[in-house]
């Protein structure tokens, strides 16, 4: 069976597209791993991301949660395969509310479809309803994106407590990686205290046996380069092969192949 990880923040703009692309982009690459890339948010940011066109795909991950069908997986898009998602996603909530095991449907459609990967990555939406939900039912990993700013920080404080909520709910096996302190600016106070403050809170929460052992990963710098490898769509290691947030992902990488 593959692991899953879920990369999660109710938070949007945090940074989840990106690095779901650019992890699932190395697991394959540098580690030779069978990747699945899945696409749970409606903006579709991950399958733009990776070269496709949202309003032109006929099937997503949409038509798999709604009508049970495969899983429209898109083979070897940079060395991953993708099951795309476009704006219908939106609806899926509304639509999977009256349904039974709504909070299993991902899980279920992922344990009939997925046993030739060794990883899936996915990328969820911005928020705690229904999908998300049923990201986190699926998972058996969580790794949780921060913005280095005091806004993102002081809501993740929020996030954490509903995660361990959520975790002891409907999926007690889930365990927190670590957080990835995303866009940090080295040169700015408020970028030095948030990190801090990230570190302090995970510290803080190592008797929780859902973030046991969970760490803070070095921090992604905020620069422009990212922007303008997604917008080449291609990852980061393609676009600019000596930049330095390289190695932060590298460090993430290997610890999800080390949990493998």
């Amino acid at each position: 069976m593959p692991h899953v990880i879920a990369l999660f923040n109710m938070s949007g703009g945090v940074g989840k597209s990106t690095l779901t692309m650019n992890l699932g982009y190395h697991l394959a690459a540098d580690h030779k791993k069978r990747v699945l890339l899945i696409d749970m948010d409606p903006q579709a940011s991950l399958t733009t991301f990776m070269g496709l066109t949202p309003f032109n795909l006929e099937n997503t991950i949409y038509h798999s949660l709604l009508n049970k069908g495969a899983l429209p997986i898109e083979k070897d898009v940079l060395g991953c395969d993708l099951v795309p998602a476009n704006i219908f996603l939106s609806q899926a909530e509304l639509k999977l509310s009256s349904e039974l095991r709504r909070e299993y449907k991902l899980a279920d459609t992922l344990a009939k479809e997925t046993s030739e990967y060794d990883v899936i990555l996915i990328d969820c939406p911005p928020s705690l309803g229904l999908l998300s939900v049923n990201c986190l039912v699926a998972a058996s990993t969580l790794l949780i994106p921060i913005q280095t700013e005091y806004k993102s920080v002081e809501a993740t404080i929020n996030l954490l407590q509903t995660t361990y909520e959520i975790a002891q709910e409907v999926n007690p096996k889930l365990k927190v990686l670590g957080a990835i302190p995303t866009m940090y600016d080295e040169r700015t106070s408020q970028a030095r205290r948030a990190l801090e403050t990230i570190e302090e809170m995970f510290l803080g929460l190592q008797n929780n046996p859902s973030f046991k052992g969970a760490v803070v990963f070095p921090p992604i710098p905020r620069r422009t380069d990212f922007a303008n490898a997604t917008a080449e769509h291609v990852p980061l290691a393609l676009y600019a092969p000596r930049h330095p947030a390289l190695e932060p992902l590298e460090v993430i990488t290997r610890a999800m192949v080390k949990g493998l």
